[in-house]
């Protein structure tokens, strides 16, 4: 697609869901998924490649969640190729976001692509959440933590409450069908310190998302998250 038909595309679909950008910061979209093409072909960062649906699925679906934000500091888990973190801190310049994630390259990636939108108070860190949950620099210290589509919620929990502070909250960014292992994950967002405030089942182009908001009422034990790999093979039940 020519670079005039992608603009007026995701200007479209941004007014179909009432969203307003500036003109300045489509322009830093647009350079993002030009970069995020230039590094896809030489290394696995996501399997959307169209143009299109990168606008829906990775953009318009990662600025959709600003709205629940309560609050500016926010921590992004298992931030891949930088969603919804980069997308959010393009949206809105104000927040202080931190992107983490195990794959090296992956964390690469996003800082080359913070470099070249100029993006300031946002830093990807290469690393486990089990292990940097338990840093006193970063444990129960943001007011949101989000997450899309990382693991099963039950996991997923375990390794987002530590971070947030007592009145904080989790976005766990979900596909359609999860009202199963959202009940499965009650017993795991209680013991951590949590509580289901909201689920939000919302449609973006006949792509079915569900919004988990989970609200932290208090602090999460020392014991959480466990370490090398228990979370995910062996989930609080």
């Amino acid at each position: 697609m020519e670079e005039k038909e992608i603009l007026q595309f995701f200007k479209e679909k941004l007014s179909e869901n009432n969203i307003e950008v500036s003109n300045e910061k489509l322009e830093k979209f647009i350079l993002y998924m030009k970069n995020l093409q230039e590094w896809n072909a030489r290394i696995n960062l996501t399997a959307i490649k169209d143009e299109k649906d990168i606008i829906i699925k990775h953009f318009i679906d990662s600025i959709f969640i600003n709205k629940y934000l309560d609050g500016k500091r926010v921590i992004d888990i298992g931030a891949g190729a930088g969603f919804p973190g980069i997308p959010l801190k393009i949206f809105d310049d104000d927040l202080n976001i931190t992107l983490l994630d195990a794959v090296n390259k992956k964390v690469l990636f996003m800082n080359d692509s913070i470099t070249k939108l100029d993006l300031k108070n946002i830093i990807a860190l290469h690393g486990r959440a089990e292990d940097y949950a338990h840093n006193k620099e970063y444990r129960e210290c943001f007011d949101v933590a989000t997450s899309r589509a990382v693991a099963n919620m039950s996991t997923l929990v375990e390794y987002m409450l530590p971070f947030v502070k007592v009145g904080g909250s989790c976005l766990c960014m979900k596909g359609p069908n999860s009202e199963e292992e959202i009940n499965e994950a009650k017993v795991a967002i209680s013991r951590l310190g949590g509580r289901i405030d909201e689920v939000i089942n919302y449609s973006l182009d006949d792509n079915e998302r569900c919004l988990v908001i989970i609200k932290k009422i208090k602090k999460t034990e020392q014991i959480y998250p466990r370490n090398q790999g228990k979370p995910l093979k062996n989930p609080i039940r």
